[in-house]
Parts: C-alpha cells; sequence; structure tokens
C-alpha cells in the first residue's frame, strides 16, 4: 500500500521541484532576437542588424514551433507564429547591404514613412471598404494588424478603420497606400 501512495507523491514533487518542466506561458524574447541576427546576417547595432533588442514589456503566447523570420522587409524583419497568429516587426539598422560599397544616401537612410520629395498628389489611395495594415509601435519594435478603413482618404488623411463591422473604430493616419499608422507612435 505504502509503494502505492509513494508514486503519485514522488511525481508531485518532481513537478514542484522542476519549473522548467512546466510549459513556458510567453515566447522566450531572447531566442527571437538571436533569430532575427541569425536571418538577416549581423548583429545588434550592426550595418543590416536590429536597431534594439525585440521588447521586454512584450508577452507574446509562446509559439509551439520555431517562430518564421522573413526579411528584410522595408527596413525590417517579419517575425511571426503560424500557428498563434502573432506577428511583430522588428526594425533594422540602415546600410547592411550597402556597407561594403561605402557610405550610404541620405535618401538610402530616411525612414520609408518619410514623404518623398515630389509632391503627393491628394487623390486617395484608401477607399471604403479596403483592407489596411495598421501599425503601432517604435524605433525598439513595431505590431501591425489587418483592419478594414471606414472612410476614403489620400496620405496623411486621418480615418476611422475597424478590425471588422461590429468593432469600435480607432483613428489611423494614412501613410501610404494599405498602410495606416496609430497617431502618437511617430518615431518609425
Amino acid at each position: 500500500m505504502l509503494r502505492f501512495l509513494s508514486i503519485p507523491l514522488a511525481v508531485a514533487l518532481l513537478a514542484i521541484g522542476h519549473p522548467a518542466l512546466a510549459q513556458q506561458k510567453f515566447e522566450n524574447l531572447d531566442r527571437i532576437d538571436s533569430l532575427v541576427a541569425m536571418t538577416v546576417g549581423a548583429n545588434l547595432g550592426e550595418p543590416g542588424g536590429p536597431a534594439a533588442p525585440v521588447d521586454r514589456r512584450l508577452h507574446l503566447a509562446a509559439c509551439p514551433t520555431t517562430p518564421d523570420v522573413e526579411g528584410p522587409v522595408f527596413g525590417a524583419a517579419i517575425v511571426k507564429c503560424n500557428a498563434l497568429g502573432w506577428r511583430i516587426r522588428v526594425p533594422l539598422v540602415a546600410g547592411g547591404a550597402a556597407a561594403a560599397s561605402g557610405p550610404v544616401p541620405r535618401s538610402a537612410t530616411a525612414s520609408r514613412y518619410t514623404p518623398p520629395a515630389r509632391a503627393i498628389p491628394k487623390d486617395n489611395v484608401v477607399k471604403r471598404g479596403d483592407p489596411v495594415q495598421l501599425l503601432a509601435g517604435n524605433a525598439s519594435f513595431s505590431v501591425s494588424r489587418t483592419m478594414l478603413a471606414d472612410e476614403d482618404g489620400a496620405v496623411g488623411d486621418t480615418i476611422r478603420v475597424r478590425e471588422d463591422k461590429k468593432s469600435a473604430p480607432i483613428f489611423a493616419q494614412i501613410v501610404e497606400m494599405g498602410i495606416v499608422r496609430v497617431p502618437g507612435f511617430k518615431d518609425f
């Protein structure tokens, strides 16, 4: 009888004594930093590498598989967990490929949100009902989500967007065709 009681007791003590055996609740952000550095071929702060580590305030659900890293795409690496549906952008330091060929021209280092030197036509680039990418973040991290436009608008206009027809609207500024950002996050 003592032998049968000691087995469940031993299993319970093993689980209490080894918290590493318990499933991790949040994604390991150091692993994401390493994956991004390996994918882009440059370390933190180097030309072409991540501009900053992933913001430690992010609490992403632990991905059951290794997160996919794509990039560089528009000056950032995209890290996503297809199994859970989350995706983050990790900004990269400008000049990765150009570093070996000499100084990077000013126009190449400008943010993709900097308007071009030519005049921007005031034509509507977003139409009501169009899917748009809503961006929020700063120089260290950014988060995006697909939303629907409630209004027509040109580059620079502030329009309402929402996740679906029943959700509350959010005001966002049009950056370019199909991309809007949350006002107040201007350090991209």
